[in-house]
């Protein structure tokens, strides 16, 4: 089996934005979309009501995994969700998603979203939204620890995250001293974020703690499977997502992804022209 090791790795860094977007940090740097394909970039947020309000976006997937505070989802197809501590909102903008995603009340909601990219000849595919709630991922237990699978096989067991194009998202908890391998597959670009605690990752043994993230060595062109070696040097709890890369050019600018610069300026175009449909309001 292929051996996974430590790529690169960083420690978040965040600015303070007042409020209402209280705090912001990048765990996956946009400018660096290229590196992580498929996923475009990762955003830790701590932020109030009003900070995303109805906003559009077209042509790529988001992942949002709520840590804490109650995360009201609204839509202008009529979905209306509140999630908690440890659910998990899927959605496909596809050719028009309109949406806004808030705060509950006076919470300050703490979120980690990341945005997975769609190729070319999905990007025009219908809007759709799945929330994973923290009782429906299964959990495996092993010595030490259990790992919970939101998405993809892992483990033995398949996560309910239902995405367009294949890819895992897996939340480890490890007690100290406990080691753990996480299996994946191998033509998977993967990344790890450090939720709680230090851990030792990889073949080398790189010491990764709290707020810092990481990229995985991984063979594009081999298939089966690969192992991550994971040890805990203190309670700790890791999110782990990988997807294949899709290798397409990209451009991300503001709410939408798409191939081309024109393709972008045709989406503001169809936005202000009200193809998005109504604002989403309660």
């Amino acid at each position: 089996m292929f051996q996974r090791d430590i790529a690169q790795h960083w420690q978040v860094t965040y600015q303070q934005n007042g409020y209402p977007h209280v705090q912001q940090g990048w765990v996956l740097p946009p400018e660096r979309k290229d590196e992580f394909d498929p996923f475009i970039l990762m955003a830790e947020d701590w932020f109030k009501r009003g900070t995303f309000s109805d906003h559009p976006h077209r042509g790529f997937q988001t992942i949002t995994y709520v840590m804490d505070g109650r995360l009201e989802h609204i839509d202008n197809h009529g979905g209306h969700s509140i999630l908690d501590a440890g659910d998990v909102q899927y959605m496909n903008a596809g050719w028009a998603a309109r949406h806004a995603e808030e705060a509950v009340d006076d919470d300050l909601i703490h979120t980690l979203q990341l945005w997975l990219n769609l190729p070319k000849r999905l990007k025009e595919t219908t809007t759709s939204y799945q929330n994973v709630l923290l009782e429906e991922a299964p959990i495996v237990p092993f010595d030490g620890g259990q790992v919970r699978v939101y998405s993809g096989d892992i483990a033995g067991v398949t996560g309910p995250l239902d995405s367009l194009v294949p890819i895992t998202m897996s939340e480890i908890a490890l007690a100290p001293g406990a080691t753990y391998t996480h299996v994946l597959p191998t033509n998977h670009n993967a990344f790890m974020y450090v939720l709680a605690g230090e851990i030792e990752a990889g073949a080398s043994k790189t010491r990764l703690a709290k707020t810092m993230a990481a990229t995985l060595t991984f063979d594009e062109q081999a298939s089966g499977d690969s192992g991550l070696e994971l040890t805990a040097v203190s309670r700790t709890k890791i999110l782990i997502y990988s997807g294949q890369p899709i290798r397409e050019e990209t451009i991300a600018y503001g709410p939408f992804v798409m191939n081309t610069e024109d393709e972008i300026r045709q989406a503001y175009r169809d936005y202000h022209d009200g193809k998005f449909g109504p604002p989403a309001v309660l």
